[in-house]
């Protein structure tokens, strides 16, 4: 069993709290910073485990940083590209300022008791890609205040390591999907609109591609860099199972027993990126590889999800998605 001590950050988020889940598991000592946004999970199991503690903070108004912390794992963001069109300002204080304020944290700290700094980024920050796939050396071309938000961020990693010596790694992951996902996110939301009997709504064509990866699969990768990656090195982790956001919601439906064509198509959002994919042959030198795929995964989130209905538990998100409480 392990006892090294990490600060997880946005660690009741979806990715955050897998995370937290998989470090207990394995004995890390965990402390967790999360302001408790709308997207927080509160139906988490670990919430009483003795090698874990939880500070409500917003890591842009943070003061500190606990003693004795070998990484900082940073899953603190808004990640909502839609959300992100309507109020871009949040974005830029958790996505950036709060970026910035861990970095001048661990700055200011002893040399000695810097901890590494596991950045969570995303493969947005690549911009479109009609074929091929990004490496992790690629110039960075952002389409969203999202994806601009979260390129700044990993400049600032860049800067604040060749300046001050911080030791850093950056994950940038491809999409996730799993149980406990909130309900504006793709795969959720069709599921959430299937159980009540309406159609999925479909930007443009629908024919905007992305990468696909279960979400243990993706903390899987985080580990692995945390634990065996380089300092100073970014490493793309994605599975490589690409599908257009129509064909996702065809096999949502055909898994549930619902029509394929149980959707509708609404005016494209600004910016809209036609395909995201990375090279993720780095990462998978280390030795990791994906476990799930999309169409395997789902009869098993479905049952997850009509279990949690029929007995009335789940977390909000969960309630949100199954339609028990109203929808935003």
């Amino acid at each position: 069993m392990n006892t090294k001590r990490i600060l997880v950050t946005g660690g009741l988020g979806f990715i955050g709290s897998n995370f937290i889940e998989m470090a207990l598991e394995r004995g890390y000592n965990v402390t967790n910073v999360d302001k408790v946004t709308y997207a927080a999970r509160d139906d988490i199991s670990f919430s009483k485990h003795p090698n874990y503690t939880f500070i409500r903070e917003d890591i842009s108004d943070l003061k500190s940083l606990p003693s004795g912390i070998e990484y900082i794992v940073n899953f603190a963001a808004e990640s909502h590209v839609d959300n992100s069109l309507a109020a871009n300002v949040v974005f830029f204080r958790s996505n950036v300022q709060g970026v910035y304020n861990l970095l001048d944290l661990i700055r200011a700290k002893d040399k000695k008791d810097r901890p590494t700094l596991i950045h969570i980024s995303t493969d947005e920050v690549y911009g479109d890609l009609l074929q091929g796939s990004a490496a992790e050396t690629d110039a960075l071309h952002p389409s969203s205040p999202y994806s601009a938000t979260k390129a700044a961020a990993d400049q600032l990693v860049f800067g604040w390591g060749r300046s001050y010596g911080i030791k850093y790694r950056i994950c940038r992951s491809g999409n996730n999907y799993g149980y406990g996902q909130f309900a504006e996110k793709l795969i959720p939301r069709t599921i959430k609109l299937a159980l009540k009997d309406q159609k999925m709504i479909l930007h443009g064509d629908g024919s905007y591609t992305r990468e696909w990866m279960q979400v243990q699969d993706n903390c899987e990768g985080i580990f692995l860099v945390m634990e065996k990656g380089e300092d100073g090195e970014v490493y793309n982790i994605s599975t490589n199972e690409e599908h257009s956001n129509l064909e996702v919601v065809e096999i949502i439906h055909d898994v549930m027993g619902m029509p394929k064509d149980f959707y509708t198509f609404v005016e494209n959002r600004p910016g809209q990126d036609l395909r995201y994919s990375v090279n993720s042959s780095k990462i998978r030198a280390l030795g990791w590889k994906p476990k799930h795929t999309l169409r395997e995964y789902l009869p098993e989130y479905i049952r997850l999800c009509q279990i949690r209905n029929s007995t009335g538990g789940g977390s909000k998100a969960e309630r949100f998605f199954l339609g028990l409480i109203k929808g935003r």
